[in-house]
């Protein structure tokens, strides 16, 4: 552990990013290139990817190879299936994300605590036996907190003050889980499911520690994140952040706010979101999260969904959308059915959720928003994104077909973001290896030549299929081009992020330690960011 010790720039308050995330959001859309890369794939000598020394290199790495971007996946509380868009929360980031060097550079860890990470895989993120460990170890450095300076608790204390409004239920939230052994809220007592005023004051009374504790692991996290921020700000790097439009039932939103969701007496969804079936999925996908009642939220005037984007924003630079056509309407299935078959559409707020959110941000620009909008796409989807001005997204993968299918480079307007992959897919090398001869053959002569299954020799002068896919994505029109880091690295389908319907095995994928000392990678990017005026 000999570099436990290398200097982290010092955290910056969230209320001292204001002025600067106020000129992020000012700035239009200019024509950039990025990475997709969560930042649990990053390289760390403690078992998962985290906001320590490894994640400084990487803003050096993006801003030595000339990429003003970094997308990064949801950034919350992780759940059910590792996932990060099945969260315990909207509002918390994630403790696992939290850097024990940097721990250990404030004090709040010792050298003795870090031994046991020499034994995690370094390729993979192996979820089960990380977590436990994980939360021991902040744990210790919760219980050494207690014991610092009052002028650090005062700092803890005001933002806690700061975020009440969404920390207070959610740390109550978690200690009520883990108190009751991990079992969902609607299993816990009537009182508490119904959030009765005694009982939860009597929790809060019984669970002060442990409510203490979760709150704390959202001020380390939001102060090493907004100082991860603030320097990749500083060397040009924006960061994408991800929202997704649902939540997790099993969360601290819904049970802090059951009256914005279709649920029942009980707690449970009468409707869940999903998408219908389609000629890749007969019975369609059943997603499984509550609806949200959006005649309540509306009465409401969004107070939600805009406390929720303003947290997000002080986070990232631009927002990206996920399922973005739920806004226009959204696939409802009533939760007693087990598939997607018998589902039906139903309005989304529209354009009056648009309008709160430029409102709210007294924004006479563009909003710093970017929107998933892929699926079955509809009039109104489409006239919803362009009331707004809001980049839609391309998909290179899906492109090969024939000369007319919008995925194409050449059907572009500028308007949109184009991606070689996504996190959902199988890499650029991985797709080129499976998919059928007519794509193939449809993609190489479209790219302009043959490419063999492997990947290039490094250094070798090559192109091969994904390097072909990033110059396309590069070159084109779009606002915005990004790479999974994957792709970057020329990967096959075993790196691949994410087996959507698949349990178990996804969000695994981390990166070599090696690749941020690899400087031709960067040459190779930096190259084309200058050919492409990116």
């Amino acid at each position: 552990m000999g570099e436990i010790r290398r200097a982290i720039p010092q955290p910056v308050s969230i209320s001292c990013q204001r002025s600067a995330q106020r000129r992020a959001r000012a700035m239009k859309f200019e024509r950039s290139s990025g990475i997709l890369l969560h930042p649990t794939s990053l390289p760390s000598p403690c078992g998962i990817g985290d906001l320590g020394p490894a994640a400084y290199r990487w803003i050096d790495w993006l801003a030595g190879a000339g990429c003003k971007l970094w997308q990064v996946l949801p950034l919350g509380h992780t759940g059910y299936g590792d996932s990060p868009y099945q969260c315990f929360s909207a509002f918390a980031g994630n403790p696992y994300l939290i850097s024990p060097e940097q721990l250990l550079q404030e004090g709040l860890l010792e050298d003795t605590d870090l031994r046991a990470a020499a034994s995690f895989p370094s390729q993979r993120v192996d979820y089960g036996a990380l977590i436990p460990w994980k939360l021991t170890l902040l744990e210790k450095a919760f219980q050494r907190f207690l014991h610092q300076p009052s002028t650090r608790q005062a700092e803890f204390e005001r933002f806690r003050q700061e975020q009440a409004a969404w920390l207070e239920d959610y740390a109550l939230f978690m200690a009520l889980k883990e108190a009751y052994g991990g079992q969902p809220w609607t299993a816990w007592p009537e009182a508490l499911r119904q959030r009765q005023p005694q009982a939860l004051t009597q929790a809060r009374r019984d669970l002060s520690h442990a409510v203490t504790r979760f709150a704390f692991y959202q001020y380390l996290f939001f102060q090493q994140w907004t100082a991860l921020k603030t320097y990749a700000n500083a060397r040009g790097v924006r960061i994408i952040g991800d929202v997704p439009i649902f939540v997790a039932h099993d969360s601290a939103d819904v049970w802090a706010n059951p009256h914005l969701f279709h649920l029942d007496r009980h707690g449970q969804p009468t409707v869940v979101a999903g998408v219908p079936p389609d000629y890749f999925s007969p019975s369609g996908q059943r997603w499984g999260n509550p609806l949200y009642r959006w005649e309540v939220h509306r009465a409401e005037g969004y107070g939600w969904w805009l406390a929720r984007l303003r947290i997000a924003l002080q986070m990232a630079d631009f927002l990206r959308i996920d399922h973005f056509r739920g806004f226009a309407a959204c696939w409802e299935v009533p939760a007693t059915e087990s598939t997607a078959v018998n589902g039906r559409w139903v309005p989304g707020p529209g354009a009056d959720f648009f309008r709160a959110v430029q409102n709210a941000f007294h924004s006479e620009d563009d909003l710093p928003i970017l929107v998933e909008d892929l699926g079955e796409i509809t009039p109104d989807v489409i006239a919803l994104r362009e009331q707004f001005h809001l980049p839609g997204t391309k998909v290179l993968q899906f492109a090969f077909t024939a000369p007319d299918n919008p995925f194409l480079p050449h059907n572009y307007t500028s308007r949109c973001v184009v991606y070689t992959g996504t996190h959902d897919n199988d890499t650029a090398l991985g797709w080129y290896a499976s998919v059928s001869d007519r794509e193939r053959d449809f993609a190489c002569r479209y790219l302009g030549r043959q490419f063999s299954d492997a990947p290039a020799a490094p250094n070798s002068g090559e192109e091969d299929f994904a390097w072909a896919m990033i110059r396309a994505a590069w070159a084109s029109v779009a606002v915005f081009a990004l790479a999974p880091m994957q792709d970057v690295l020329s990967l096959g389908t075993t790196a691949r992020m994410n087996y959507p319907g698949r349990m178990g095995g996804n969000w695994e994928w981390r990166m070599d330690s090696e690749v941020l000392q690899a400087g031709f990678l960067q040459e190779k990017l930096r190259e084309l960011n200058w050919l492409y005026y990116r």
